[in-house]
């Protein structure tokens, strides 16, 4: 998935698209699942504004990668049921952030394999934060505050993050993409466990970060000379 315009990086170009020792962010992520399993189907879904932009970056920079485009849409779930369009049945289907491309080959062989087992599995990592409950509101000059709700509770010990790649039998996958679009729907899983199919889970990796700001760019190519 490459489809954002990446704006909270606050760049012209999106943030799938820049250097990240001396390869596009979206190259380093493809070459993780590309080694891990050398004989995978890749689909990148881009934004219609950008696929002409990311063709001339192959050729550019000699990136060899048989690889279907499809146009994202108006949303992520819609782009995703864009992709979904040109999987087949019988096959596993992992969805991954384009912009997350710290993810360990072994992470993602590990889940290939456990998913041959199970409908739909989801690495996640433990929140580490203590958490507060808090609702935004203004003050008498019109701020925006953040103020405690009473008596709300968040209880670090049962609360995970969910990263990518999520895994699903294709036939599960597309048929929950068949449903109608629910602002609820917040990744794949989500979509997925609305469609009743029950989610297995399994341990991410700390360092697999989405690079959303320019913060997260700096710690992951930190990440990547220490490599």
């Amino acid at each position: 998935m490459a489809a954002g315009s990446g704006t909270r990086m606050g760049g012209s170009l999106p943030k799938q698209f820049l250097e990240l020792e001396g390869k596009a962010i979206l190259q380093h992520t493809i070459e993780v699942f590309r080694q891990a399993c050398p004989d995978i189907s890749v689909v990148v879904v881009l934004s219609p504004d950008y696929i002409g932009y990311w063709k001339d970056y192959c050729i550019r920079h000699n990136f060899i990668c048989p690889q279907v485009l499809v146009p994202g849409g108006i949303t992520r779930f819609h782009s995703v049921r864009n992709a979904l369009d040109r999987i087949p049945d019988g096959a596993l289907v992992a969805v991954h952030d384009g912009v997350r491309p710290l993810v360990t080959s072994s992470l993602v062989r590990q889940m290939f394999e456990r998913a041959q087992e199970v409908p739909a599995l989801i690495p996640v990592v433990p929140c580490v934060d203590t958490l507060k409950v808090l609702r935004k509101s203004k003050d008498a000059q019109g701020r925006e505050i953040l103020q405690t709700i009473e008596g709300a509770h968040a209880d670090r010990s049962v609360l995970y993050g969910a990263q990518t790649p999520q895994i699903f039998h294709s036939e599960i996958i597309k048929q929950a993409y068949r449903q109608p679009y629910d602002t609820a729907f917040t990744d794949d899983a989500s979509v997925v466990q609305s469609y009743g199919t029950a989610l297995s889970y399994i341990q991410g990796e700390r360092l697999n970060i989405k690079i959303t700001t320019r913060e997260d760019l700096i710690i992951a190519r930190a990440v990547k000379t220490s490599m």
